[in-house]
């Protein structure tokens, strides 16, 4: 059966974001979104859903699914990220490949870029950063991502300035196929809301806390309900940790690192819902849960999302 004309060269389809740790995914998912729908920090693993992200237009609806970053895991959380990670390369339309242009392509890169090998997929390079260094150190650095595979696109850009954002959503959807709207109009992510509050949540501690705390961290939203009358969202959340220590840690002196943390969430919160939130923050001990495959799956982390 053939669907050629079908959709009057309407476009859609499902582009996945890989690449090493910090390569910038989710800050240009956030670019080609326009608004901050998913967290950023400095620090590894910051991604552990795979996360899919919805834009649409009158000419395309482009579905944009973020993965945790590939690298050599060290426990049970590090290898079921990289499964999730491998698991968004099948049944898409592109594959988009980021490389930290600041950095030289080394064999972590070459890693990821042979995975693509086993699929059949349309790919594309995509050079990020561009703004943290000079126009020599990108071309040198395309010329040794380019040796990688064969790429069906090349792109440069920074997702922080937006230069490059707009050329490479354009080279996208030039690979996607004609099709229908996969979601409504008006959606942005396919993330529960709780889902989407808990990790909001543990950004404001990756980029609080530095070393191992970050990597210990885990939460879940355990309760969210909405008073029309006041306007009000009431959220219950509790993050885990591994250690006492790291309970004292993320607690702080006279609370005051829990209510720091509770403060900033709450605002960009208050962004995403659009109303008032009161946000209840708890700290727990789980000892060692990144080495249970079972807590990290009720956690939703990687295939558990």
């Amino acid at each position: 059966m053939s669907f050629e004309g079908m959709f009057d060269g309407y476009k859609s389809g499902f582009v996945t974001l890989i690449g090493r740790p910090n390569a910038g995914k989710s800050t240009l998912l956030n670019a080609v979104i326009g608004k901050k729908i998913a967290i950023t920090s400095d620090t590894a693993q910051t991604t552990r859903h795979r996360f899919r992200a919805v834009k649409t237009t009158d000419e395309y609806q482009l579905v944009i699914v973020d993965t945790p970053g590939l690298h050599k895991p060290h426990d049970a959380l590090g290898e079921e990220l990289n499964t999730s990670a491998l698991k968004a390369l099948e049944d898409v339309d592109v594959v988009a490949m980021l490389i930290d242009s600041s950095k030289p392509v080394g064999t972590g890169d070459e890693w990821v870029a042979n995975q693509l090998k086993r699929i059949k997929t349309r790919n594309l390079l995509v050079l990020s950063k561009t703004d943290l260094t000079d126009d020599a150190t990108v071309d040198a650095q395309l010329e040794a991502a380019a040796s990688l595979a064969e790429w069906d696109g090349i792109v440069r850009c920074s997702a922080v300035s937006g230069e490059g954002v707009p050329e490479f959503e354009s080279a996208v959807v030039e690979l996607m196929p004609e099709g229908p709207q996969w979601f409504p109009e008006d959606m942005e992510t396919d993330q529960p809301i709780e889902v989407v509050v808990a990790e909001f949540i543990r950004e404001k501690i990756l980029r609080s806390f530095s070393d191992e705390i970050p990597h210990a961290i885990g939460v879940q939203t355990e309760e969210m309900t909405y008073s029309r009358k006041k306007d009000l969202h009431n959220i219950r959340a509790i993050i885990y940790v591994e250690h006492d220590s790291q309970k004292g840690m993320i607690i702080g002196k006279k609370g005051a690192a829990i209510k720091r943390i509770g403060t900033e969430a709450r605002e960009d919160l208050e962004h995403i819902l659009g109303t008032r939130v009161y946000l209840d923050l708890s700290v727990k001990v789980r000892k060692n849960w990144r080495r249970d495959a079972n807590q990290i799956r009720r956690f939703g982390y990687g295939e558990g999302a």
